[in-house]
């Protein structure tokens, strides 16, 4: 599924004004610095995966959660649901067809820093109203802290509260938690997010326990051939 041209125009005007987009690498692989990477899925997706921004694998193949992490997470997503290891990029590409993906902020920052939270509210209006108006399903498995905290931005503060709070939690990675965004056009939506640990290599902390980690979790989501769309 693609963007909606109105969208689309939108996050590029977004974009035109922010410093921070990592424009280097966008040269490098002759990438529109302004064009957001929202992989999107299908619409009726049950499950989407919600993590913090691209990388530069994924400006190269304009396709997100395709990197060193990304290939983390869809190559659990393979085994879980074939009982075999990965083969190779195409499959991991093919793999991730039946799921909704996007990030707090569609484009990548310099450095591989985290966005600063100004630039996360100025884009979190489009992003929420995508999350809401272009997918169907409302169970997230969100990836790393800056994921979930990202549905605390311009909500109350006891609500910011009860999110950090769950997060702050031992046993934030096998528990769930259902939270409130608003759309204009669709209004009040409640999303349940299944946190996990961002997958990146550099995470020493969790990376060789993702895997095992997801696996839980899409066993939670009843994820397997045959019931993953609504």
């Amino acid at each position: 599924m693609s963007l909606l041209p109105e969208r689309r125009k939108a996050f590029r005007e977004l974009a035109a004004d922010i410093d921070g987009i990592d424009r280097e690498v966008y040269d490098r692989f002759a990438a529109d610095p302004r064009e957001p990477i929202i992989g999107l899925g299908r619409a009726d997706a049950r499950i989407g995966f919600f993590g913090r921004d691209p990388g530069r694998d994924e400006v190269r193949h304009a396709e997100p959660f395709i990197g060193a992490g990304g290939q983390l997470v869809r190559g659990a997503i393979h085994q879980h649901l074939y009982d075999a290891q990965m083969p190779d990029f195409e499959t991991s590409r093919a793999v991730g067809a039946d799921f909704f993906w996007a990030n707090t902020v569609p484009y990548k920052p310099a450095g591989n820093k985290a966005w600063s939270m100004k630039i996360k509210r100025r884009f979190h209006p489009l992003m929420r109203t995508l999350l809401i108006d272009a997918w169907q399903g409302r169970d997230l498995i969100t990836l790393g802290r800056e994921a979930f905290l990202w549905f605390g931005i311009d909500r109350p503060r006891a609500e910011r509260d009860r999110i950090a709070d769950f997060w702050a939690s031992a046993d934030r990675f096998e528990q769930s938690l259902d939270v409130t965004l608003t759309s204009p056009s669709h209004g009040d939506a409640v999303f349940r997010l299944y946190p996990l640990p961002h997958p990146s290599p550099l995470n020493a902390t969790w990376y060789k326990r993702f895997p095992g980690l997801l696996t839980q979790r899409l066993r939670q989501l009843d994820v397997r051939p045959g019931n993953l769309m609504l």
